[in-house]
């Protein structure tokens, strides 16, 4: 999609909004924790919105009440146009996946501060993978010459990037397989199951998902490939924020319950859930080396 259509979509109400009621009032449209009167919280459209946008709306209302200023929390359509709304300044916070934090970090100045921990306090990871049906006769990434693949979305790390890093990797030429990119992970998954393709993308968090709710069997099921570990998605505060606006959501996120940031972590695959941890860019320092190793750019998103 071009960048005057995302734009375009944006505007025409492709994005989902809701707004948390928190403190507000006229005390904290004055505060500099509060510019305009609102904060505008994007969260990337990683899982199915009937599930995300709950779980992001629960998020939303405690960092209102944390910070004492309304929340308005944005599930965009499309991974390129969470980027492009940070980078017109129509997002103050948001969460991106790890590779679409690269192009936000590019092209508005986003600043990593917060991600999903376990119980223990660790940063939580997951993995992209590769699946094939329990009677295929594909058992590795070579073998998907002359076959189907369904992605994600473009831009997705696990649903994108890293799946075409795997076929790089084996010297597969992307024109030698006939990739498809079904619009999410719960899109290609459901390409596979419904025997539309001949492999898809299934990450560590849509497999955990997908099993709980019983739309996936692993059992009928074969993982070919997985990626190393990836650190879970970050909480962006956009570049050009008062210092003190960035200082106020960074102690807000690092301060929230446990139990608040579960319901969101759960759909992350993290579980049990821990506090937020703080994280920088050095913590996804591989996602830009990826990005480079891909030759990405701001078309690619």
């Amino acid at each position: 999609m071009s960048l005057r259509s995302i734009a375009l979509t944006l505007v025409t109400g492709s994005v989902l909004a809701l707004t948390a009621c928190g403190g507000g009032g006229d005390t904290a449209a004055e505060s500099p924790t509060c510019p305009d009167g609102k904060i505008r919280f994007g969260v990337e459209p990683f899982e199915d919105p009937a599930r995300l946008t709950p779980a992001a709306q629960k998020l939303g209302d405690a960092l209102s009440q944390k910070l004492r200023c309304p929340v308005e929390v944005q599930v965009t359509q499309e991974y390129s146009a969470e980027v492009l709304a940070m980078q017109n300044g129509k997002l103050d916070i948001a969460i991106f996946g790890p590779l679409g934090y690269v192009f936000a970090s590019q092209r508005a100045d986003a600043e990593a501060v917060a991600s999903f921990a376990n119980a223990d306090r660790a940063l939580s990871t997951y993995t992209a993978g590769i699946w094939v049906p329990k009677d295929s006769d594909i058992t590795s990434v070579q073998q998907l010459r002359g076959r189907s693949l369904a992605l994600g979305s473009v831009g997705s790390t696990s649903g994108d990037a890293l799946p075409r890093k795997a076929l790089a990797d084996t010297g597969i030429p992307e024109k030698d397989v006939k990739i498809d990119y079904a619009g999410g992970h719960p899109e290609a998954l459901l390409a596979l199951t419904n025997r539309r393709v001949d492999a898809a993308e299934i990450n560590s968090q849509q497999l955990a998902s997908a099993t709980a709710s019983g739309t996936f069997d692993p059992a009928q099921h074969r993982q070919i490939w997985s990626s190393a570990p990836i650190p879970n998605d970050p909480i962006t505060v956009r570049g050009d924020m008062d210092p003190a606006f960035k200082q106020a959501v960074r102690d807000a996120l690092l301060n929230l319950d446990p139990a608040t940031v579960g319901e969101i972590g759960a759909l992350l695959d993290v579980s049990p859930p821990g506090p937020l941890v703080p994280v920088d860019r050095s913590t996804y320092q591989p996602l830009f080396d990826l990005a480079t190793a891909l030759k990405l750019t701001e078309g690619d998103v």
